[in-house]
């Protein structure tokens, strides 16, 4: 395989809705459609876009741009608060579509997603894969909506494949063989290869490779033992080359939420129920996972002095929203004033187990403890999300659920 292509029919099809929470919002609300849309976190003209439809791109607005600067270059842009319940609609909607073509579907994140079609029935497996791509997109307008679109990456693995999806946005499908693939990756810049950002960019450079095309030509020595100093080099010498390098799945090791402050100075126990509400989230993250941690690490980001962290490893595994903030409360009491961002992280994940040591010292207590958490769970996701929580944080509903971008294991 070394310093080949791989020649072989591609089987990885990649899905990618296009500037998927605005065209959502678009769907949803009609007057939307053909106009300007940015999506924001908050209402407010400081906060920062998390996403724009393409009519707001084609004006210059792109994300992290604030919300003030964006109407600067486009005054007819609708700013729009985030929406998490109708995106997380869209994404199941989207893998039973994919669904039905294999069982071997992999979301990557809540608008991409991944089939492999050399783990699938022979029947399927003798369809194009460009067939059903189109096939994809049609369903997408039958079943979710006409403003709904995507791109189509076809290709041998993963990373080609997403690159594919790329290349013609919106709505564009396209295929990356052995046979164009050195055509494809001379349109392209380093940084437009998912992975390669600023830091690897310029140690890419310190050894000449400035386009894809010299990355593509590298060989894997010099990847492995001067770039990348690890066995990263190879996958990446792999990775260009069309051969499988990414098909696998990392454990869940830590689970969190942040949260930016809505207003300047605030006092230290008001600060203190925002970390609390995002502590009650935390805990139902882990719970919905039947995990349990070890560790919580609390996170500040105040206007003058930087970060600032503090943590604590317990001797045995905690799961309850009360534990974790008992634990969080006490590390903050040294945090510094002036804090603009916090955050809570519970690490050390552990599958559940009933009959750990943890039961066998304090059984009847922590039983208790279970069956009133798990009860609270069960009503919170039958009746909506935080329906039962903590008296302390009933001023913090200002605190919406965060657009979930990346992992979709909460989803």
């Amino acid at each position: 395989m070394s310093g080949q292509y791989n020649t072989a029919l591609p089987k990885v099809l990649h899905i990618d809705l296009n500037s998927c929470f605005a065209t959502v919002e678009q769907q949803a609300r009609p007057l939307l459609r053909g106009r300007p849309v940015a999506i924001v976190n908050r209402r407010t003209e400081h906060t920062m876009i998390v996403t724009a439809s393409y009519e707001a791109k084609r004006m210059g607005v792109t994300l992290g741009m604030r919300l003030k600067e964006a109407k600067q270059l486009c005054p007819e842009l609708v700013g729009i608060e985030s929406d998490p319940p109708k995106y997380k609609f869209v994404y199941h909607q989207l893998m039973r579509i994919m669904n039905d073509y294999s069982a071997h579907v992999r979301m990557k994140s809540i608008d991409e997603g991944v089939i492999d079609f050399a783990e699938t029935s022979p029947d399927m497996a003798k369809r194009d894969l460009a067939e059903i791509g189109y096939e994809i997109k049609q369903r997408l307008w039958n079943e979710v909506g006409k403003a709904m679109n995507c791109n189509v990456g076809i290709a041998t693995n993963r990373f080609l494949a997403k690159t594919a999806a790329s290349l013609n946005k919106p709505n564009g499908l396209d295929v990356i063989t052995h046979k164009n693939l050195r055509k494809v990756l001379t349109s392209l810049e380093l940084t437009d290869l998912t992975g390669i950002a600023g830091r690897l960019e310029k140690r890419l450079n310190s050894v000449g490779i400035f386009t894809p095309l010299q990355f593509l030509d590298a060989d894997e020595a010099t990847l492995q033992n001067v770039v990348f100093k690890s066995i990263d080099g190879s996958h990446w010498y792999k990775r260009l080359r069309g051969w499988e390098v990414d098909k696998r799945d990392f454990p869940l090791k830590t689970a969190g939420r942040q949260y930016v402050l809505e207003q300047y100075h605030l006092p230290h126990d008001q600060i203190l129920q925002r970390l609390h509400h995002l502590c009650e989230e935390t805990g139902a993250k882990i719970r919905s996972k039947q995990m349990q941690a070890r560790g919580v690490m609390v996170y500040a980001r105040t206007y003058d002095r930087g970060g600032w962290h503090a943590k604590h490893m317990a001797s045995l595994p905690f799961f309850s929203n009360e534990a974790i903030f008992a634990q969080a409360k006490q590390l903050f009491a040294t945090a510094p004033d002036g804090i603009k961002m916090i955050a809570i992280t519970c690490y050390g994940l552990e599958p559940t187990d009933a009959q750990n040591k943890q039961l066998g010292l304090f059984g009847d207590e922590l039983a208790r403890e279970r069956a009133i958490t798990g009860a609270i769970d069960e009503i919170n996701a039958r009746y909506g999300r935080r329906i039962i929580h903590s008296a302390d944080t009933l001023k913090t509903q200002m605190i919406h659920e965060k657009v979930p971008f990346g992992s979709t294991r909460y989803m």
